[in-house]
């Protein structure tokens, strides 16, 4: 395998992990060796899924940037064959979790996963747009996305219909085998997966027609969705089940549904809280009025009172939208803005003149208000 998974694979050390289970598909289908008969294609086939083992899960990709392996920092080795590969966890001189494993009890293998045992399939995300209505009242739908499911011929055991995987010869079932190495501080050990099983600790002599051995197949799904109402943007549902197949009868992951709201041009929302801007004329701010307000449950009468300024706010009590935590709507919050006309006529010159008169109040010289 190059010592680098990110070149087996193809893609950037940066690459998001969609990037990277496109390559492996790609890759795994090119090189598999039931459809590959080229010389040198079952070797490649084992380097891209020892690479998709190392960066295809968080956690050994975080060790392998940070550490060059996919186990993490290893311990400083004892004594043993240099050069030679153990199977299992046999062998002598593991790692610090070996170590602490002897010094406070448990097996030579500090507690380690069984590769064999049943291991649940990766969780999916799932981008949801929703218009500022769907959002407020919610809906039913019904969403499509691809996923690797179980393969119904062999129910995703992947092995040919008939027969069963065996326990791995060469790693003995742990999926691992430690490699000791000279170096100028002694002779160390490492762990790398088993190039044999690919990490699985089970081999498969006779693989399953459908699915070339891997227990998956790729599948269009689908699943209804209630959209729950007054869900805001960002927010996530958590599908059971809906994500990918596990493996070794493991179950299914989980499929995350993430909402995108598009904003509205005529409403601003925090939470279950509308608000609405309204415009009125100086008429209606100076004597009052009844107004027909927009709201997202339809419009509503409203009273402005006489002399209301500009900036003002006014509660129309649960017109907002629904509380996605607990019961009831939010409210909207209405300010008015009120207008002041552009240009005026005559007539209306004339009766602002006479109204400023009226109060006592100074008459802009031409070429002011009036002007």
């Amino acid at each position: 395998m190059a010592s680098n998974p990110y070149d087996t694979l193809g893609v950037a050390s940066d690459a998001s992990q969609d990037e990277i289970k496109k390559a492996y598909r790609k890759l795994s289908k090119k090189y598999h060796p039931d459809i590959n008969h080229e010389a040198g294609a079952e070797d490649h086939y084992k380097d891209v899924q020892e690479a998709y083992e190392t960066v295809g899960d968080e956690t050994k990709r975080s060790n392998f940037d940070q550490y060059g392996s996919a186990e993490g920092p290893q311990g400083f080795g004892g004594f043993g064959g240099g050069g030679q590969s153990y199977g299992g966890g046999g062998g002598f001189g593991g790692g610090f979790e070996d170590i602490f494993s002897q010094m406070f009890g448990g097996g030579g293998g500090g507690g380690r996963r069984n590769p064999a045992g049943p291991q649940a399939g990766r969780d999916l995300q799932y981008q949801m747009d929703l218009k500022f209505e769907e959002a407020i009242f919610g809906k039913e739908t019904t969403i499509k996305y691809t996923r690797e499911a179980n393969c119904k011929t062999c129910d995703g055991t992947g092995a040919k219909p008939g027969t069963s995987p065996i326990t791995c010869r060469k790693c003995g079932g742990s999926g691992y085998i430690n490699v000791v190495q000279n170096t100028p501080l002694g002779r160390m050990q490492t762990q790398s997966t088993c190039d044999v099983c690919g990490g699985t600790g089970q081999e498969i002599t006779d693989k399953c027609e459908t699915c070339g051995g891997s227990g998956h197949t790729t599948q269009d799904h689908e699943v209804k969705v209630t959209v729950p109402a007054g869900v805001e943007d960002g927010q996530q549902m958590r599908l059971n089940s809906q994500g990918e197949a596990g493996t070794h009868g493991g179950p299914y992951g989980d499929l995350y549904v993430i909402f995108r709201v598009q904003t509205s041009k005529e409403f601003d929302r925090d939470g279950a809280e509308i608000y609405f801007k309204l415009p009125i004329s100086f008429v209606q701010a100076a004597l009052g009025d009844e107004v027909l307000v927009k709201t997202v449950h339809g419009e509503v009468k409203m009273k402005i009172p006489a002399g209301t300024q500009n900036g003002t706010n006014f509660r129309l009590k649960g017109k907002g939208a629904p509380k996605l935590r607990g019961s009831g709507n939010g409210d909207q919050h209405v300010t008015v803005n009120v207008a002041v006309p552009k240009s005026l006529n005559k007539d209306q010159k004339k009766a602002l003149k006479a109204f400023a008169e009226a109060g006592g109040d100074r008459i802009p010289k031409s070429g002011g208000l009036f002007g």
